[in-house]
C-alpha cells in the first residue's frame, strides 16, 4: 500500500435517517445520498412575504412554525441549511418605513438594521428545540474568488459536521450594485451548489410554477415538473413583489445554479400546512425542476467546463491508482514535483509518472505552499507551514479524472 492509499483522509458520514427522502428526489439522486450514509443534505430558501407576515416584520410565530419543521428533519438525519430573506422587511418595521427604498446605501443601511432582528428571532426559536445557529453573509466575491470559494465551502462543511444549522444571507450591508448576487433565490441556488445539496426547497407565497402567470391568466395550470434550465419554462414566470426582488424568474435561475451540481429543486408554497414535514415523507407538492445529469456528473462537468490550468502536479504511481481507481482525494505525500505558479483555489493538473494528465482539481494550497508540503503525509503539514489549512492537496469534492 503506498503512502497516499495508506494516508487517505476519511470524512464522518451523515446520520442514518428514518424517513425516505427518495421519492421527493429524482432517482438518478440517490448515488450522492447513499453516498452520505443515507441522509440528505437539503437547501431550504424562505422568502420575504412568507416570515415577514407579508411585510409586517419578522413574525416569529410564523418563524417558529419552520423551525419546528426544519428540528424534525435534522432528527431524521438531514443537513440543513438555511437561506433567509427578511432583512430588508425587518429593518423597514424598524424603521417605520412604508415603502421599499431604492438607493443602495438605504438600502443597506435597512438590512443592517434587519438583520439584527432575523438573527435573533432564528437564534431564540432554534434554541428552545436544542440546535445551534451560525450566521453566514455571503458576497459575489465568496463565489467567484477560488480562495473565497474554498473558504465558504470548508467552514460550511465543518458546522454541519458539528451539527450547527447556518443561516445564510446576503451580506447587503457592504454589497455594491456592480457585485451583488441579485436575491436570495440566486443565493440560494448558489449555496446549493457550494455544499451539494441533494434538495433544493424554495419556499414561496405561490403554490409553484405555472405553465403562464396565474396573476393575469385563472386559466394557468401548475408545472408539476420539469427540467431546470428549460427556457420554455419562463413562459409562466412573473416579476417580484414589492417586498422581495425576485419573481418565479429568479426561482427558475436558481434551479439552473442548483442543477449544476445535480442538485433537485422544489419551488413550494410556504403556506401549505407542514410543507417541509410532507415533502420529506415523499408527497409531491408545487413543482419538481429536476437536473439533466446525476450528481458526480454534473458537478464534475461544472468543475471541467470553467477551470483553467494554471499549475501542474507531478504524482508517483500509488496516488495515481488512488485517484482513478478509488475516486479519492489528492494527498501532498503522493506529489512528487510542481511546476507553474499558482494560488490557493487555483486549478492544477495532474500527471502521472508516464505524463499522462489524469486529473485536475482546485488546490487547497498555492505553489510555495506545495512544494514544502510533497511527499509529506498530512499530519506534517502544520510543522512544515504552521498552519494547516486542509489535509488534503485536492479535495475529491473539487476534482475531476479526466477518463470520467
Amino acid at each position: 500500500m503506498s503512502a497516499q492509499e495508506g494516508g487517505e483522509s476519511r470524512e464522518k458520514s451523515g446520520l442514518e435517517i428514518g424517513g425516505d427522502i427518495a421519492s421527493v428526489i429524482p432517482s438518478h439522486e440517490s448515488p450522492r445520498t447513499q453516498r452520505r450514509g443515507g441522509a440528505g443534505r437539503w437547501v431550504i430558501k424562505i422568502g420575504s412575504a412568507l416570515i415577514t407576515d407579508d411585510g409586517r416584520g419578522v413574525d416569529p410565530s410564523i418563524i417558529n412554525i419552520w423551525v419546528e419543521q426544519m428540528a424534525d428533519l435534522r432528527r431524521c438525519g438531514v443537513d440543513v441549511v438555511l437561506v433567509s430573506s427578511g432583512s430588508v422587511a425587518e429593518g423597514m418595521r424598524r424603521l417605520r418605513l412604508v415603502r421599499r427604498p431604492e438607493a443602495i446605501y438605504e438600502l443597506q443601511a435597512v438590512a443592517a438594521v434587519g438583520q439584527m432582528g432575523l438573527a435573533q428571532v432564528y437564534e431564540s426559536c432554534f434554541q428552545r428545540r436544542n440546535t445551534h445557529t451560525a450566521q453566514i453573509l455571503l458576497t459575489h466575491e465568496d463565489f467567484s474568488n477560488r480562495g473565497r470559494y474554498l473558504n465558504a465551502r470548508r467552514t460550511l462543511r465543518e458546522l454541519l459536521r458539528h451539527r450547527v444549522l447556518p443561516v445564510i444571507n446576503e451580506n447587503d450591508a457592504i454589497a455594491t450594485p456592480e457585485i451583488r448576487l441579485g436575491d436570495n433565490d440566486n443565493l440560494a441556488g448558489l449555496v446549493a451548489n457550494l455544499v451539494e445539496a441533494d434538495l433544493l426547497i424554495i419556499l414561496t407565497d405561490q403554490p409553484g410554477l405555472f405553465d403562464r402567470d396565474p396573476r393575469l391568466y385563472p386559466s394557468a395550470e401548475l408545472i408539476a415538473r420539469g427540467k431546470a434550465g428549460d427556457p420554455a419554462l419562463e413562459a409562466g414566470a412573473g416579476q417580484g413583489g414589492a417586498l422581495g426582488r425576485g419573481g418565479m424568474r429568479t426561482k427558475l435561475k436558481a434551479a439552473a445554479l442548483a442543477a449544476r451540481s445535480g442538485t433537485c429543486t422544489r419551488i413550494v408554497s410556504g403556506r401549505e400546512p407542514d410543507v417541509l414535514r410532507r415533502l420529506f415523507e415523499g408527497e409531491e407538492i408545487g413543482t419538481c425542476l429536476e437536473p439533466g445529469q446525476a450528481p458526480l456528473q454534473a458537478r464534475k462537468q461544472w468543475l471541467a467546463g470553467q477551470l483553467s490550468v494554471r499549475g501542474r502536479l507531478s504524482i508517483d504511481e500509488g496516488a495515481a491508482k488512488v485517484l482513478l481507481e478509488s475516486g479519492r482525494s489528492l494527498l501532498a505525500v503522493g506529489v512528487r514535483a510542481v511546476t507553474g505558479d499558482f494560488a490557493r483555489g487555483e486549478v492544477v493538473a495532474c500527471f502521472d509518472p508516464s505524463g499522462v494528465e489524469i486529473a485536475r482539481g482546485l488546490s487547497n494550497y498555492d505553489a510555495k505552499e506545495t512544494r514544502r508540503i510533497m511527499g509529506h503525509r498530512s499530519e506534517k503539514i502544520a510543522d512544515l507551514l504552521g498552519y494547516a489549512n486542509d489535509p488534503e492537496l485536492i479535495h475529491r469534492d473539487n476534482l475531476v479524472v479526466m477518463t470520467e
